[in-house]
């Protein structure tokens, strides 16, 4: 392999094509991969230090003004605590994304296991797995108890992200009628609970009270 550890120089010298954030963020990771290949330091390297004042004067011109900026920050930050998470990673999709996908499973465990306690479903009565899937895909996270089939995903096909349906016990895969919810209806587990319950025609011991969500 030939290493071109002089180009950095060059281009740090004429930034002309380096007119967005993307170019000018490859050229600094191309400078860094020379530093090392060069045997040399990277934060003191002049190239490197060129090129990263080189992004801040592009990042000036795109965007507005340092205040503008944190105050957009603030607005996005304020935005994502008012969107939870299982709803946003719906809404954004999980494929090829090891990290979010491996979120939303922890998420919709968490929302399925207060869904069981708010149909009243003693502890051993029902199983809560993942099936993964491939990269590509969400993979399913289940609920299987003696009546009710319950799986979450997110994908484009069917009413909607929840599935559920009536089965007959918990080797039964296929079960009755489909029936489908929207990934927000996760967010108040005791009104899903109770959706379940008269669609499905399920026997609650009491009437679920409206769970307080946060």
């Amino acid at each position: 392999m030939t290493y071109d550890v002089g180009y950095r120089f060059s281009q740090a010298l004429d930034p002309s094509g380096l007119d967005t954030i993307a170019t000018c963020l490859h050229a600094l990771q191309a400078a860094a991969k020379d530093c090392s290949n060069a045997g040399k330091p990277f934060e003191t390297d002049p190239a490197v230090v060129l090129l990263a004042q080189h992004l801040g004067s592009v990042a000036t011109i795109k965007m507005p003004d340092r205040p503008a900026l944190r105050s957009l920050c603030g607005d996005a930050l304020a935005e994502i605590a008012r969107t939870p998470l299982l709803v946003l990673l719906a809404a954004r999709g999980v494929s090829y994304d090891a990290d979010a996908k491996r979120t939303f499973h922890t998420e919709a465990r968490r929302a399925l296991k207060r869904l069981a306690g708010d149909l009243q479903l003693p502890a051993k009565s029902f199983d809560i797995r993942v099936c993964e899937g491939g990269p590509a895909v969400s993979g399913e996270v289940i609920l299987h108890a003696e009546e009710l089939y319950l799986q979450v995903s997110i994908s484009g096909f069917g009413g909607g992200e929840i599935l559920f349906r009536r089965c007959r016990g918990r080797s039964d895969y296929c079960g009755e009628l489909n029936h489908w919810a929207r990934m927000p209806a996760l967010l108040d587990t005791s009104a899903l609970a109770r959706r379940i319950a008269q669609e499905l025609g399920l026997f609650l011991a009491a009437e679920i009270q409206p769970r307080l969500v946060a």
